[in-house]
């Protein structure tokens, strides 16, 4: 009766602690199973399938040894179903790499216990709800992971190779790309496209089964059967049709200056050949006409950037910025679509002025298009593309004016026609100004009053209301030794005006009879008739004092009152709003907080008569708006972890539009 009773409690109490045994047995493996996943690999890696590591296999085979040997003989009868849960998770882990199936000696198991196991294993039927354990379908489809490969060092860490290209390679999991727990969807097996790239034989792009542009989906919308303000639609006519990008591509040597930025990113994805990778799909798969980037680390142009848009068809141009930064601007364009007229790189630092002392740069280009021949003989307006880096600082709102005066000059320099019009012009780049804020309105409107603004206000980074001192901005902006106008141009383009002075007749005829024209001149040659005759006053002349005419001439050109002004009629090609998410669009995120930055102005006509927010209303004139790529929300980049990202390799967003240039018969 009491043996009885014993087996009764004691049999429940023995299934219990066989259960928490395996409960435990199964945290520590995927413990174990988690932490090789967060590895770090050492060195050049690439991305490739992955496998269990030998060491860890071996633990967990040990520690199946340690705590489940004891009792699998004598479970094996009384519960066959669970210990062939158990066994099956020992034996696959064992089978999953038949690779390493040689390295492990099996006289680390007894005879027994392998027998055991495959009776386990050979068990037909499956019963997972004694396990409690739900069954997930195996999908099929390369798994990509890093592990270490042989290349050069310019381009390492770049290439990504599908299932099954290294079978005798040893394959771990990435971390970077673990991280984000997506799994690509099942593709057929074909052929990867490799990138014409001299030295880049091994370098492609990041797997086509989950692109970046269908992740962070960003759609098209299209314009060119839209009418415009005329009711006339833009595809009236033949067109010259080009699309240009403007990309912040965030330089490595300034995101390494800022690392507290980017805690948020796996290290993986913020070096530079993963990123320069990235980059490069992005390019080839919008495959713009144009390219404007800002911040283009010098080394990483000459070296890397520069050849491989040039393999692409690309012509480039690249300014530094002065001083000791290491980044600058760079345009590029396809010499098959466009002919370069002039390209004038422009520097904001001027010595001895203290508010351009600092050491950002611009680029303008002009260009010419290209019209195919079919067309016959038509003519096209030429094209002025700028592009420019303002400065950061939220606080000085006066050195992003006076750099922004000195670009528009420049623009108005090289946009300007002999009749002078100006050509059409688009001008784009990392403004550091928000949407709304004086210095973006000052852009759009043509027209700013800045006396007595507080220069943190300028460009709506930050406010700073509530520090006790506040820079403001006082007027004259900029000194007049600057050679710039109020209308953002060069003296030297304004009407050049007489700087003779004036004299009247009465003043002149003080000097006829005068002390000094009464002297004969030592050295005077004689001559009779002629030298010989010394002028007589005549009778009543009274010698006077002639007065000095201390009248100063006409300034070359006129300053007004804490206005600056120009006349180039530019609009952006962003709306700044999502209306189908109710939300602002977003260039970029410091910080986890979304604003937009990052913009594309171009020339169109102005309306007569402004919106009730006293915004310059425009419709397109020579340059039309055909499309443009939409931007994203705060809460979408949220969801991808920020920027940067897997799938974005920069901080900023790119812009992406579609223009139309009319074409004229000659």
């Amino acid at each position: 009766m009491i043996a009885s009773c014993l087996c009764y409690l004691l049999l429940p109490a023995a299934r219990l602690f066989r259960t928490l045994s395996d409960a435990l047995f199964t945290c520590r493996k995927n413990g174990l199973l988690a932490k090789s996943l967060s590895s770090q690999v050492e060195g050049n890696f690439t991305m490739a399938p992955r496998g269990p590591d030998q060491e860890e296999c071996e633990g967990l085979l040990q520690q199946w040894q340690e705590e489940g040997s004891s009792h699998v003989l004598s479970t094996v009868n009384e519960d066959p179903l669970a210990d062939k849960g158990l066994a099956q998770s020992s034996l696959a882990l064992l089978m999953d790499n038949p690779g390493e199936q040689d390295s492990v000696s099996e006289d680390k198991w007894s005879s027994q216990q392998l027998s055991d196991l495959r009776a386990a294993e050979n068990l037909e039927e499956s019963f997972p709800e004694v396990l409690e354990e739900e069954i997930l379908p195996v999908v099929e489809g390369p798994m990509w992971a890093a592990v270490p490969m042989q290349m050069g060092p310019q381009y390492a860490d770049c290439a990504v190779l599908p299932m099954g290209t290294l079978p005798s390679e040893q394959w771990e999991e990435d971390p970077a790309v673990v991280a984000w727990g997506i799994a690509p969807d099942p593709v057929p097996q074909e052929e990867t496209h490799m990138w014409p790239f001299e030295g880049l034989e091994q370098l492609q792009p990041p797997p086509v089964e989950m692109p970046y542009h269908e992740i962070l989906w960003r759609e098209w919308e299209d314009f060119s059967t839209q009418p415009d303000a005329q009711g006339l639609e833009a595809g009236d006519g033949p067109q010259f049709q080009f699309t240009l990008m403007s990309y912040n591509i965030l330089a490595q040597d300034l995101m390494q200056q800022s690392s507290e930025l980017y805690l948020h990113c796996h290290p993986d994805i913020l070096n530079w050949n993963y990123r320069f990778a990235n980059l490069m799909q992005e390019f080839q798969h919008w495959d713009p006409d144009i390219l404007c980037l800002q911040e283009v680390q010098e080394d990483h142009y000459w070296e890397q950037l520069e050849p491989s848009l040039r393999m692409m068809g690309f012509t480039c141009f690249y300014k530094r910025r002065t001083g000791c930064k290491t980044d600058g601007c760079a345009v590029c364009y396809k010499p098959t679509r466009f002919r370069l007229l002039c390209a004038s790189p422009v520097e904001y630092f001027r010595p001895g002025l203290e508010l351009l002392n600092r050491d950002n740069v611009g680029l303008v280009l002009l260009l010419q298009p290209l019209v195919p021949e079919c067309l016959g003989q038509v003519s096209v307006a030429p094209l002025c593309v700028a592009n420019t880096h303002v400065l950061y600082n939220p606080r000085r709102g006066d050195v992003k004016l006076a750099q922004m005066a000195i670009l528009l000059a420049e623009v108005d320099k090289v946009a300007r026609l002999s009749d002078g019009s100006h050509c059409p012009i688009i001008l784009c780049g990392d403004l550091n100004s928000v949407p709304g804020s004086p210095l973006y309105n000052f852009i759009r409107n043509g027209e700013l009053q800045y006396n007595g603004m507080p220069a943190w206000k300028v460009s709506g980074q930050e406010d700073f209301s509530h520090q006790l001192y506040q820079r403001k901005l006082q007027a004259p902006l900029w000194p007049i030794s600057l050679g710039i106008t109020d209308s953002c141009q060069y003296v030297s383009c304004q009407p050049k005006q007489s700087e003779r002075r004036k004299y009247s007749r009465d003043f002149l005829l003080h000097f006829r009879f005068c002390k000094i024209a009464c002297q004969r001149p030592i050295g005077l040659v004689l001559m009779e008739g002629v030298t010989d005759i010394k002028p007589e006053r005549p009778a009543g002349w009274a010698e006077s004092a002639v007065k000095e005419d201390v009248s100063q001439p006409e300034p070359a050109f006129s300053r007004t009152i804490g206005t600056i002004q120009h006349c180039l009629h530019l609009t952006s090609v962003y709306t700044h709003f999502l209306p189908q998410h109710g939300r602002p669009e977003v260039t970029t995120m410091p910080l986890g907080l979304g604003m937009t930055v990052d913009y594309i102005f171009f020339s169109a006509e102005s309306c007569e008569n402004g919106d009730i927010t006293g915004h310059r209303l425009c419709r397109d004139g020579t340059l039309k708006l055909l499309g443009r790529l939409s931007l994203l929300s705060e809460e979408i980049l949220w969801a991808a972890n920020g920027l940067p990202n897997p799938f974005c390799s920069s901080d900023h967003l790119c812009l992406l539009a579609s223009f139309g240039m009319e074409v004229t018969a000659l």
